[in-house]
């Protein structure tokens, strides 16, 4: 069992920019995919949940309205409680700031077959030679169709291309620790990886994934994760993973977006995440356990007063240019659900 660190008492599926859009109807069951495997995510995220998923399940809900996961990176939680049979019956709001993401699960859940087949063609390529083929990518082919595309009005998800999401699943398996960051003009900067033999087209679970978030219940949007939580209403299951605040000034990489996710911003969600308790709310919360989180939520008494608990859990830490400093850390999880022991 985890040691608590404080005492307490006790719509339809197109990708959207409006919070207004986002709002869940009850459509219909969430179900596996027609052959009834697992469903994996298809991309790697910086900070993915998947190697904490058993700490996870133990503050999943048994009962919940709608499920919320406003920052939703490579989506190990939902995927999860897709294969669980847990979102069977609810509404599924999927939110993301990140144009690219959004853009990229649209395109994979609207037109499969396209993103494979191109897909193919960029393995076949990297295979030919893997260097040279990832910055021709990068360089040539997924940044210049980036910044054309978001002149003037910015990089909106709804407009991405079946190309450019391809070439995102490719540099994300090719790429170095599968990050996504760019630089201040919003490039997408990330190195070459050091793979042997890289899986670039998980064809079977691409096709699964797209079976999924073409269920009626799923919303996908490129929305800010204060809109898209404005409507969130009790017994709503809302899982929140942003970015996390850096245990010390060489831990943050630059960036998740172009604009980042500083100190104010983890201010911002902390009220937001208080706010969501009040309004009776199922939260769950991922973070790191630097002191500008442990101050927000570790016996803060605006957090204590609504239930919310900080429990510290072991994670390992993937992304340092140092291998040697690669290993465990502690992370929190933020609460007010119980957990369960088995």
């Amino acid at each position: 069992m985890l040691s608590p660190l404080m005492s307490v008492s006790v719509p339809p599926v197109h990708s959207v920019h409006s919070k207004e859009a986002l709002a869940p109807a009850l459509l219909g069951p969430l179900s596996l995919p027609p052959d009834g495997q697992p469903v994996r995510p298809f991309l790697k995220w910086a900070g993915g949940k998947r190697q904490l998923l058993p700490r996870l399940r133990r503050f999943y809900p048994e009962t919940f309205r709608a499920y919320r996961e406003p920052f939703l990176g490579s989506g190990a939680v939902f995927f999860d409680l897709v294969n669980s049979g847990r979102l069977a019956g609810h509404p599924v709001v999927l939110c993301d700031s990140n144009a690219d993401l959004v853009g990229c699960y649209t395109r994979l859940r609207d037109e499969p077959d396209s993103v494979i087949r191109r897909l193919r063609r960029l393995a076949a390529g990297y295979a030919r030679a893997p260097k040279e083929h990832y910055y021709r990518v990068r360089d040539r082919q997924f940044n210049p169709k980036r910044h054309a595309m978001a002149k003037g009005t910015g990089l909106k998800g709804d407009q991405y291309t079946v190309e450019l999401a391809a070439a995102l699943v490719y540099l994300n398996h090719t790429g170095f620790n599968g990050l996504f960051r760019v630089n201040a003009s919003g490039g997408f900067n990330v190195p070459l990886g050091r793979y042997a033999n890289p899986r670039i087209c998980d064809e079977d679970n691409l096709r699964r994934v797209a079976a999924v978030l073409s269920e009626s219940a799923v919303s996908i949007g490129q929305v800010p994760y204060l809109d898209s939580l404005a409507d969130a209403e009790a017994h709503d299951f809302v899982y929140l993973d942003p970015p996390y605040a850096p245990l010390n000034s060489t831990s943050q990489f630059t960036s998740y977006t172009s604009d980042g996710f500083a100190r104010g911003e983890q201010e911002s969600l902390q009220k937001a995440v208080i706010g969501l308790a009040e309004r009776g709310c199922q939260v769950l919360l991922s973070n790191s356990t630097a002191p500008q989180v442990a101050e927000l939520y570790d016996r803060n008494p605006d957090a204590e007063r609504v239930g919310l608990r900080a429990y510290k859990i072991p994670a390992k830490r993937a992304i340092n240019s140092n291998a040697a400093r690669r290993g465990p850390v502690l992370e929190y999880l933020i609460t007010n659900l119980p957990e369960r022991t088995s």
